[in-house]
């Protein structure tokens, strides 16, 4: 069994190939050859958090469980945490254990890009980020392998840590006083945040926007309902996304199945269509699911090998 650091996977993961696996995997999955059952959590509620159980199983990945804790309370360490356990899909074995808190954060901003990549205007310019996070800077690495941004507006509770997060992208990043002010004529949002109260609101969306969002907060949404009402809503799957939450998504409690125009894998595939005009907006609402987690194990996994990184351990020594 090989053990693989944070550090370790920070080298080994590759953001461009990840955004392709994770367009193969949601292909798998929307066509029903994958094992994948809804996120299951215990419920930390005096700390607001919870302890998520995550497995899958995905031909053309492997077969994986990830644990994951998010405690939105945190500032002294990551809100979200994880490890992932690789098995062989033959024979149950265990074959690696690999910090999954890197992968938590790079594949969620991956599959924004991945959506970003099916859904925005190819002329998009403007991008709203929402957030100052981990999630925020993931996003800010993968949004723009997949549209050439002239401008990044950054929005967050905290102005201070917004200025810092725009120093560290460049020039053509800048700080704004409210989220109103980042969203209005943005080509594209990410909303990133542990908001309990609506950040990205139907009036300040301008025809043709692309929203990403990929908050998660068990007690109240990121996204107010008249936005979810009115765009074009794709998910990673409509079983999770609709699930009761902390497995699915709050802001689409109640929601009609019917009202999830796809699937990211059905995007993929071309048996949905994708933007249908110019002016429509689109609304990516992210749950996180385990095949994106196996996809990027994999990746890891596969250029460990390759270059012999990684510790090799017996369940043995752990006990």
């Amino acid at each position: 069994m090989i053990f693989l650091s944070e550090a370790e996977v920070r080298e080994l993961l590759d953001l461009d190939e990840l955004v392709d696996a994770l367009a193969d995997a949601h292909r798998e999955l929307s066509a029903g050859e994958a094992s994948m059952p809804p996120r299951i959590a215990a419920l930390v509620q005096e700390r607001e958090g919870l302890l998520g159980v995550m497995p899958s199983y995905l031909p053309s990945a492997g077969l994986a469980c990830k644990l994951v804790t998010l405690f939105p309370q945190n500032t002294d360490r990551h809100t979200h945490q994880a490890v992932i356990v690789v098995f062989d899909p033959e024979n149950g074995t265990p074959l690696a254990l690999m910090d999954g808190t890197y992968i938590t954060a790079t594949r969620t901003a991956a599959g924004s890009a991945l959506a970003t990549r099916l859904l925005a205007r190819e002329d998009a310019q403007v991008l709203a980020l929402l957030g100052t996070g981990v999630q925020a800077r993931s996003h800010v690495r993968a949004l723009p392998r997949v549209r050439a941004f002239a401008e990044i507006r950054i929005a967050g509770r905290d102005r201070a840590r917004a200025e810092a997060l725009a120093e560290e992208i460049g020039p053509h990043a800048r700080a704004v006083g409210s989220y109103e002010e980042a969203i209005r004529n943005a080509d594209v949002v990410a909303a990133t945040t542990h908001s309990t109260d609506p950040i990205v609101r139907r009036e300040w969306l301008s025809p043709g926007v692309h929203v990403n969002s990929v908050g998660l907060n068990p007690t109240g949404r990121e996204v107010d309902e008249q936005t979810v009402a009115d765009a074009l809503l794709v998910v990673e799957s409509r079983e999770s996304a609709l699930a009761p939450p902390p497995a699915g998504a709050p802001e689409l409690v109640g929601i009609s199945p019917a009202h999830v125009h796809a699937e990211l894998g059905e995007l993929v595939a071309g048996t949905r269509p994708g933007r249908s005009s110019r002016d429509e907006i689109t609304l990516y609402k992210s749950v996180g699911v385990a095949v994106q987690d196996i996809a990027a194990a994999a990746l890891v996994l596969a250029a460990a090998k390759g270059r012999s990184m990684g510790r090799a351990i017996e369940l043995e020594e752990l006990t």
